[in-house]
């Protein structure tokens, strides 16, 4: 994507930011700038110090050393006050996180205004505000119905307002974190084609992102952390992914390549599931796991991918229809007992359902194993035993953490991953429910799970991948399907479809609407 932004004056200067947590160095010595009308995308590992680092520049946290400078509007350039989000603001900086900050309960109107004035300010300034923001809107291309309530909208019409909430405020900086992580492909085209706009009428841009094509389709340079240092700084004509990912890890990464193997038969079949109520029920779910296959799920989040996770691992319960494992009904079975059939899953949220974090290492990779007879004898738990499994899994799994005994809280997002991965693999399950494997993880560390799903699935496994990710479930599906409003799309195999297929038919358009 070609620029002349170097030519247009600096309107954020990051000098020598280095902020410690203890020992852990988050950022060391960092430099970053941002020109007028640039787009900047900032790339590297989970826990390479990319949040950390706008964390600082939005005043959340405050550097150990460095500074951080704003455009002044006549070319120069003022310090921003540390520790500040007030301050940030005041200084044209606006943020949208990956998780929307929006009160549900309100209008979009209301939504955007809030905090700028009295919530029931006089009629003649609310006018003044609606005029304002519907003229951001014809300039920026970004609609919305101002009066609905933002429990009403799309996942795409939400990030919209919360953009336009940081242009209302004169935003001259605009940092957007995973900005397309919940988006559609159609949604995350259109969301581009706004920033490029934007971009032309003198908005800097940064955005974080793992998506590499679309990193390199759409900004203008590119930032790497890796480590907490910033290790490449280059225009992105000229990149490519292999580059980035090398740059982002510090070695090769080897490419997911899903090798041919014909399906075995029929092994998990779920027939006419009915469960759960409002937007995140499912309604009539039927779907058919052969093993040897990885059966794709796509869907926006809130669509019902949690609730159909939920029944398949015995969390939640079906209030109808049948479950069964080969010949085995699972109907109303919970967790313990789909676990005991060789049901294993990795769950959405690792922080919330994968891990208890005041436990150390070793108690949560044997958390689900406490049952069985290698760690127990007389009725009484094999803590060694659990401990010594424990430290082959952390070596096998290239879990990073000091020991077995570290509290698992204290690791980074990839690592908690790992931990879930190697519970739940180890054991040899019969299917793997995989929810989301790869969310907010770097290439190396989604290059890793992918790996091992494949090898599940070559070992004769049934895996159900739910994700949002087109280009995971691309690659390691052999068949998909969507999910859209709670109903389940029959599985087409993946080489007869598209991404604009399978966008269209998770904005609801029906399988001949998307042809």
């Amino acid at each position: 994507m070609a620029s002349d932004a170097s030519t247009r004056p600096v309107v954020l200067q990051l000098t020598g930011i280095t902020k410690r947590f203890g020992s852990l160095t988050a950022n060391e010595d960092v430099c970053l700038d941002l020109r007028q009308g640039e787009i900047l995308a900032l790339l590297g590992e989970n826990g390479a110090g990319k949040t950390t680092l706008m964390n600082i520049l939005f005043g959340h946290y405050v550097a150990d050393e460095g500074t951080v400078q704003v455009g002044d509007g006549n070319g120069g350039l003022v310090a921003l006050e540390p520790g500040s989000p007030h301050a940030a603001l005041e200084a044209g900086i606006g943020m949208v996180h990956q998780h929307f900050t929006l009160a549900e309960n309100l209008s979009a109107f209301d939504n955007i205004i809030l905090g700028t004035e009295p919530l029931f300010a006089a009629r003649v300034s609310r006018r003044q505000a609606r005029s304002k923001l519907e003229s951001l809107m014809e300039r920026s291309g970004l609609t919305v119905n101002l009066d609905i309530r933002i429990s009403s909208l799309s996942v795409g019409e939400k990030q919209r307002v919360e953009i336009l909430k940081a242009l209302y405020r004169d935003a001259r900086v605009l940092v957007l974190d995973e900005p397309t992580a919940v988006l559609t492909p159609q949604e995350s085209d259109t969301l581009f084609q706004t920033l490029k706009k934007l971009s032309d009428s003198g908005l800097g841009i940064i955005f974080i992102s793992h998506k590499l094509a679309e990193v390199l389709a759409s900004s203008h340079r590119i930032a790497v952390l890796r480590l907490g240092k910033k290790v490449a700084d280059l225009p992105t004509g000229g990149c490519d992914q292999r580059q980035l990912a090398e740059l982002m890890v510090g070695a090769k990464v080897s490419e997911t390549i899903r090798p041919p193997q014909e399906p075995g038969a029929p092994l998990f079949v779920l027939n006419g599931i009915w469960a759960g109520q409002g937007r995140n029920a499912i309604e009539g779910v039927s779907l058919t796991l052969k093993s040897g296959e990885i059966l794709g799920i796509a869907g926006v989040s809130g669509n019902g991918q949690t609730m159909l996770a939920k029944v398949i691992s015995g969390v939640e319960r079906p209030e109808r229809g049948t479950i069964k494992l080969g010949s085995v009904d699972l109907s109303h079975a919970n967790a313990r007992v789909m676990i005991d059939n060789g049901i294993a899953r990795i769950p959405e949220d690792r922080h919330h359902d994968g891990i208890v974090g005041t436990m150390t290492v070793w108690e949560n990779l044997a958390s689900e194993s406490v049952r069985k007879p290698e760690n127990q004898r007389f009725g009484l738990l094999r803590f060694a035993a659990m401990k010594e499994r424990a430290r082959a899994a952390i070596k096998a799994y290239d879990i990073r953490c000091q020991s077995e005994e570290s509290p698992a809280r204290l690791l980074s997002g990839g690592n908690i991953q790992k931990i879930v991965l190697a519970r739940t693999l180890d054991g040899a399950p019969q299917v793997v429910l995989a929810a989301q494997p790869s969310r907010g993880l770097d290439v190396g560390a989604t290059a890793d799970v992918h790996r091992r799903l494949l090898e599940a699935r070559a070992r004769g496994a049934g895996v159900i991948l739910i994700s949002e990710d087109l280009d995971e479930l691309m690659r390691l599906s052999d068949r998909i399907a969507v999910i859209h409003r709670g109903h389940l799309s029959e599985a087409d195999p993946t080489e007869t479809l598209d991404r604009s297929t399978l966008g269209l038919r998770m904005a609801g358009h029906s399988g001949a609407d998307a042809a």
